[in-house]
């Protein structure tokens, strides 16, 4: 009896497991995503440009049903990507769908040269390094002057500059070079001084929208920052340093210690810049840690800026134009990290042209009384001649927007 027990106990045992063997299958075949393309069509274009932003459905033609996920597809590199993604045909069941898509340089590379360009007689210039030719995709694009011309006699030369990148995008400008005598300035000029006064700009511009300030370095010299505030002033924006050229040292500002105690004792708000030549993510992580260093101690309450305008040194950096904007993104991360808000100063048109896969905050430099920057921007660096109580000389003036 004992035998009998055992035996009917295990066959129960064995019928419950099968029982829960047939319910987990049933269960796995009505619910497991299958492969099956058959519920959507494609475009015809199935390639994008390197650097888009895309997703699924930028390449979904018809669908017999609707995207789960319409998942950002990688553009990051040149060649073939596979796409997977989850569906919900017209049975309410999901299914996986695949394609491939091909990333591909479609852009010609920049060359930032106007129809002109003035040299002076027996200048020790390298023109196919000091003028920027710059690729999206490529770090080493082939930048080349066609024509004949000579540094050590004045005259004008009619040439072309040619570039051509990895992907065989070729761009070219026909311009002048004018090579010309230095003037001799004789001196009893009558010209006006022509000046931007702090106080009409406060008048035009502060609202319950605004901050207006000012940013300064060692070429304020010593600031009055009590007759700065009284002025109308709400904040600074401080330079704390500069890094010396490519691979060079980086130089704390004479002034910054004294700028940054003082703005602060006057109740201005304050925010920060550094003169960046970096030229690898590595190199810019290295000065956002120095920064930190240097304003640690300090209530900096608005952003540090990441201030690049080497251009003339950019074609011996080994950067893409986009390699450019991930080194800006590691000095912003790096300060993030630490609580701090960061911004990108920038000119209009290098923002439009070289900055233009920035996703940060954007310091505006654009020296108008009506800027027609179209993209977002928090502030804006209006003029670079602004004079205002408690600097003796000029200032570039700044309106904040909240």
């Amino acid at each position: 009896m004992m035998i009998l027990n055992k035996n009917k106990i295990l066959i129960i045992a064995a019928i419950f497991l099968i029982i829960i063997l047939i319910i987990a299958l049933i269960i796995y075949f009505n619910t497991r995503i299958v492969v099956d393309n058959s519920g959507f069509t494609l475009k015809d274009d199935l390639s994008v440009n390197v650097y888009s932003d895309v997703s699924v459905n930028d390449f979904i033609k018809n669908m017999d049903g609707k995207i789960v996920d319409n998942n950002k597809i990688n553009t990051n590199k040149l060649g073939k990507v596979e796409v997977e993604f989850i569906y919900l045909n017209s049975d309410e069941r999901k299914r996986k769908g695949t394609f491939e898509v091909e990333v591909k340089d479609l852009e010609e590379p920049l060359i930032w040269l106007a129809n002109s360009y003035s040299v002076r007689v027996g200048e020790d210039v390298n023109l196919e390094d000091e003028i920027l030719c710059a690729d999206n995709y490529d770090s080493n694009p082939s930048c080349k002057i066609k024509g004949d011309y000579d540094l050590n006699t004045a005259g004008n030369y009619s040439l072309v500059y040619e570039a051509e990148d990895s992907s065989g995008n070729k761009e070219s400008i026909n311009f002048t070079l004018n090579v010309y005598e230095p003037k001799v300035n004789s001196g009893g000029s009558n010209n006006e001084v022509v000046y931007t006064d702090f106080k009409e700009i406060l008048d035009k511009h502060k609202s319950d929208n605004t901050l207006v300030g000012i940013d300064v370095s060692k070429w304020q010299g010593d600031i009055d920052f009590a007759k700065v505030k009284e002025a109308g002033a709400e904040f600074v924006i401080i330079r704390v340093g500069h890094q010396n050229g490519v691979g060079g040292e980086y130089v704390l500002d004479p002034y910054f210690e004294a700028n940054i105690k003082n703005a602060l004792e006057n109740n201005l708000e304050v925010g920060i810049y550094f003169y960046s030549y970096a030229d690898s993510k590595k190199e810019a992580r290295k000065q956002a840690k120095w920064v930190i260093k240097q304003i640690n101690d300090y209530d900096v309450s608005l952003p540090v800026a990441f201030d690049f305008e080497s251009f003339t040194s950019f074609n011996s950096m080994n950067l893409s134009l986009f390699g450019l904007n991930e080194v800006a993104e590691s000095y912003f991360s790096t300060l993030e990290d630490k609580g701090y808000d960061t911004m990108l100063y920038g000119s209009k048109n290098y923002l439009n042209a070289i900055w233009k896969y920035n996703k940060n905050k954007v310091w505006l430099a654009h020296y108008t009384d009506e800027t027609d920057y179209s993209k977002d921007y928090m502030m804006w660096q209006l003029c670079q001649d602004g004079i205002i109580d408690g600097i003796n000389g000029f200032v570039d003036i700044d309106i904040l927007y909240k």
